[in-house]
């Protein structure tokens, strides 16, 4: 698949730049991949969309205060970006800008720089926890009142640079009504990385730590069906539906033609173009269906991306 066929024309003023003041007041556009019918709900009414028996899969991680903003020696601003602890001495994986007027050994603030590893990307050490902002994604230019706004009601284990985003449209009320079971993942640097290769599947994807229990896991394996909350928990499913251990790393890279082996439902978020995340929603709601619904979505002024509106593929 080309990168090209990705792509998509959406105007700024339909990108989110704030949640809406109830979470579960968001749009839904509901779309049955069997009967092709469509439709538009709120957020609220998802339990009478989902056939009896569905299990709700959810993804538990906490975004960490990742974003750390600096003056530099000599002047000038820095900006460190969290993605992942690498060892118990304080040292990290991040994203350090600007990455070329950065060099080994440098300090900002509680952070060294050790060594560049490319793309931007750092080894670091930092001095105690983080203790930074909650790292939005670039194109929201509006601060949050609330940082827990960019958390999940169910969020639990810290260690996200992003916030798996189907999921912030759950109220504590809403979620009771679901039979639902949890699992880890860490959200890391695919999260800010366009596709940088012409064609899709060359995209060197990078791995992103998971945890499920073996409890949880043995429920979803026997669910008569299983519903992902989010393309974070669609791949860990899909990487133990393929053998993986319970505990690990994922670099799963869901592209069209992709054979789903455990899920059968997905909520999402809409997602940008050229993303490997509408990758994996062509591959499980079809490429011209999904460019179809994305059409659809522009016509009816949904709200995009992370603080955006949400979509159903039952």
């Amino acid at each position: 698949m080309r990168t090209s066929e990705l792509d998509y024309t959406l105007p700024q003023e339909l990108i989110a730049q704030h949640p809406l003041e109830r979470r579960d007041s968001s749009r839904l556009l509901v779309h049955d991949r069997v009967t092709g019918e469509t439709r538009h709900r709120r957020f609220a009414q998802l339990p009478a969309e989902l056939p009896e028996g569905t299990l709700v899969v959810l993804n538990d991680t906490r975004v960490l205060p990742a974003r750390m903003r600096f003056e530099r020696p000599g002047g000038g601003e820095a900006e460190v970006l969290l993605l992942e602890q690498l060892g118990e001495n304080g040292t990290w994986e991040g994203l350090a800008r600007p990455s070329r007027k950065l060099r080994p050994g440098q300090r900002l603030g509680p952070v060294e720089l050790l060594e560049p590893l490319g793309e931007g990307r750092w080894r670091l050490r930092l001095e105690g926890p983080p203790d930074g902002e909650a790292p939005l994604p670039p194109y929201i230019h509006e601060p949050l009142a609330d940082p827990e706004r960019y958390q999940t009601v169910y969020a639990a284990n810290e260690g996200s640079a992003a916030a798996p985003t189907a999921g912030l449209h759950f109220t504590p009320e809403l979620l009771a009504r679901f039979d639902t079971e949890r699992l880890t993942l860490h959200v890391g640097l695919d999260t800010f990385r366009p596709l940088a290769a012409e064609v899709v599947e060359e995209h060197p994807l990078h791995s992103e730590r998971y945890e499920v229990a073996p409890e949880a896991w043995e429920r979803i394996r026997r669910a008569e069906r299983v519903l992902a909350v989010g393309t974070t928990t669609v791949r860990v499913l899909e990487s133990l539906a393929r053998g993986a251990p319970l505990s690990g790393r994922t670099d799963l890279f869901v592209t069209p033609g992709f054979e789903f082996r455990r899920v059968d439902a997905l909520l999402t978020n809409f997602h940008l173009p050229r993303s490997t995340l509408l990758a994996l929603v062509m591959a499980f709601a079809g490429v011209e269906e999904t460019r179809h619904l994305y059409r659809l979505a522009i016509e009816e002024r949904y709200r995009f991306y992370s603080f955006g509106d949400a979509m159903l593929l039952l």
